[in-house]
């Protein structure tokens, strides 16, 4: 018989066995020492609490479970991995779950870092992996023959969320989400 824990990871409630917990609370430990971001580093450890549910919630419908293993917790620190972009220290840590690892989703949001009016182009253009001054010179063509530019320019305007978060900002580009990339556009939010 196993104990079980509930915890809150990322705003979230989880119900997590006890090894596993120990395990996820030294290697949350670890990874705050690692970050060296000084007052960002609080913002750092939502962002990767956040990202450590959705990808604990993620396995758990998948393999329809109601308790957080440590083979979970295994893949999500091997899935993760440490701010500085090297391999966790602890060999315990890593796991050959994740190998397969596909590339993540692309999402469609509007980029605040690289907005000259509201993100739209830059955020097409970090979705679509084309220079973002090949897009502005189509919407101003389409503006200029013609109002559509103009139309399309508020629907993506309108429809787009603004990319506010590191995950989100991940998502954009179509990179994981690791601890090297959320830490890489957390100093942009």
């Amino acid at each position: 018989m196993k104990k079980v824990i509930t915890a809150g990871i990322g705003g979230r409630s989880f119900t997590i066995d006890e090894d596993a917990y120990q395990k996820l609370e030294a290697y949350l430990a670890s990874f705050r020492n690692h970050t060296n971001m000084g007052y960002q580093s609080r913002e750092v450890m939502d962002e990767v609490e956040a990202r450590i549910a959705d990808i604990l919630s993620e396995s758990l419908a998948s393999t329809h479970q109601d308790v957080v293993t440590l083979v979970m917790v295994n893949a999500v620190i091997a899935r993760i991995g440490m701010p500085d972009g090297n391999p966790v220290d602890d060999s315990s840590f890593s796991t050959g779950e994740y190998q397969q690892y596909r590339r993540p989703d692309k999402k469609f949001y509007r980029d605040p870092d690289g907005k000259t009016i509201c993100g739209v182009c830059s955020g097409l253009a970090a979705y679509l992996d084309i220079d973002v001054i090949l897009v502005r010179v189509l919407f101003i063509v389409a503006f200029i023959f013609g109002s559509a530019g103009f139309w399309i320019y508020v629907i993506f305007w309108i429809v787009a969320p603004m990319a506010g978060t590191a995950v989100q900002k991940c998502q954009m580009r179509g990179i994981p989400a690791t601890a090297e990339n959320i830490r890489r556009f957390s100093g942009n939010i």
